[in-house]
């Protein structure tokens, strides 16, 4: 079997180190390099997260109750900056979920987003309650705040917990056309719960399974994950139809953060990461490949620049975060 490395017009791995992104570089050290948590790079990396870079520029620009902007536009008039949005960034640049201004967050969007009885997301609070509204909760939402939180250390919160419960019985993994149940939550949103299941879910669905710890994964969620994966490998990652005959070329486009959206490096980062090497990922794999540019750099050609409380890379730039996911993946599937 081939070394990873050969894949690569170039080694990229010292551009990665740089100082002056220091979360690409703690995650370099981590997934790259292997070294353990307890390094004293990888320790001093971590904590200048927090001191340079986007991190603490987003942070500067967060009110003193948790929130960014106006507390009600938290999702969809605040788009990209509300606080859902900032949570989503803040958990993918690696930051300290001990941080207080990251725990006041957090709260926040667990009280003003979450339905408490139902545990989903919603995005839009109740004017009854102040709470997440039932009749507003989305998945793909669900899916991304139970993510982020989960990377924020919320992984053993019941609220969590409950938010995963939801996921797992709610999704669908319809190929066919058909037509979506009636009763709530599907009556709500036929764009997400339309006549083929939504690519989106299941991604960010499997992108939160796949933070839990194997070892502490339910019986249910390692079903989700195998339906969800086998869904994936069946339209072989970035095919619209099944069987797959017609290629979406925008998930081609790599970008960083995808908040909402998906793509393939995406999506093969995340099978990777739960351990699947399968021939149906081959064509996105040689997709992704040919990307590189003559020094081992990938392009971030997708991105929601100007919308963001900061901007992260430029388009049309070589991005680490683009680079980074890619060797994530070549070191997992070319062991």
């Amino acid at each position: 079997m081939n070394d990873w490395k050969e894949y690569l017009n170039s080694d990229p791995t010292q551009w990665l180190l740089e100082d002056d992104n220091p979360s690409v570089r703690y995650f370099t050290l981590l997934d790259i390099l292997d070294k353990p948590q307890n390094d004293s790079q990888v320790i001093h990396a971590r904590q200048n997260i927090m001191n340079n870079g986007v991190v603490p520029k987003i942070l500067a620009k967060q009110e003193s109750s948790g929130y960014w902007g106006v507390p009600e536009n938290f999702y969809v008039r605040g788009k990209y900056k509300g606080t859902s949005w900032q949570l989503i960034i803040l958990a993918e640049l690696g930051a300290d979920g001990n941080d207080e201004r990251i725990k006041r967050a957090c709260e926040f969007i667990l009280e003003k987003s979450q339905d408490p009885q139902s545990g989903a997301f919603s995005y839009i609070s109740h004017k009854k309650d102040g709470h997440g509204d039932p009749e507003r909760v989305l998945p793909c939402l669900t899916a991304n705040m139970a993510w982020s939180l989960i990377r924020l250390g919320y992984l053993g919160d019941d609220r969590i917990q409950k938010a995963l419960q939801w996921l797992i019985k709610y999704q669908r993994f319809d190929d066919e056309p058909g037509k979506a149940p009636d009763e709530w939550p599907y009556n709500r949103w036929k764009q997400c719960w339309g006549e083929r299941t939504c690519h989106s879910i299941i991604v960010k669905s499997l992108k939160a399974f796949a933070e839990i710890p194997e070892d502490k994964r339910t019986p249910e969620i390692s079903d989700y994950i195998v339906k969800g994966v086998e869904h994936m490998l069946n339209h072989h990652i970035h095919k619209r139809n099944h069987p797959p005959v017609r290629g979406s070329f925008k998930w081609l486009e790599f970008g960083f953060p995808l908040m909402w959206s998906i793509d393939a490096l995406e999506v093969l980062e995340i099978l990777t990461r739960l351990g699947y090497n399968d021939e149906r990922m081959h064509e996105s794999l040689k997709a992704m490949i040919s990307k590189q540019d003559h020094e081992g750099r990938w392009i971030l050609e997708n991105t929601f620049n100007g919308r963001f409380q900061t901007n992260i890379e430029r388009k049309g730039k070589p991005s680490k975060w683009i680079t980074l996911n890619a060797l994530r993946v070549l070191k997992r599937f070319y062991p």
